[in-house]
């Protein structure tokens, strides 16, 4: 799915936490950049209001976290919070990693988008946030 916008889509991925393993993250902001979307890499060990603060900054369509930790439950509802304090409501959260799937529904009841268990193909990354980022920003 190709981007019919003025500028390229703007996509924060961060990884949140104490979590050390960012091949995942790194390899998702690689596919992401290769389908031509602007990508912010934040790194590792990245606090909640950190990611939503650069998210903010950067004017970023779609932040994605990488998680590894077990700390989803605690780590997706502050992001969600702190982007409505920011009136954020137009910028999805999405991500993936090593969530249980009750906890994915969970998750996407209280605002965030699909989540991406390991494995998942980068495409089909690419088509999602491509396709919610064309029904829900204005450009």
């Amino acid at each position: 799915m190709s981007n019919t916008f003025n500028r390229p889509i703007r996509v924060l991925v961060a990884k949140v936490g104490l979590d050390g393993h960012d091949r995942g993250a790194r390899i998702i902001a690689t596919s992401l950049r290769d389908a031509g979307m602007e990508v912010i890499y934040t790194g590792l060990r990245q606090t909640p209001e950190m990611v939503v603060n650069t998210a903010l900054q950067e004017d970023v369509d779609a932040i994605g976290i990488s998680i590894l930790s077990g700390a989803h439950m605690t780590v997706f509802p502050r992001i969600i919070k702190l982007i409505k304090e920011k009136k954020m409501d137009d910028v999805l959260l999405t991500g993936g990693g090593i969530i249980p799937h009750d906890d994915m529904q969970e998750l996407q009841k209280l605002g965030v988008g699909e989540l991406f268990p390991p494995g998942t193909s980068t495409g089909d990354i690419v088509n999602y946030i491509t396709r919610w980022v064309h029904e829900h920003r204005n450009f």
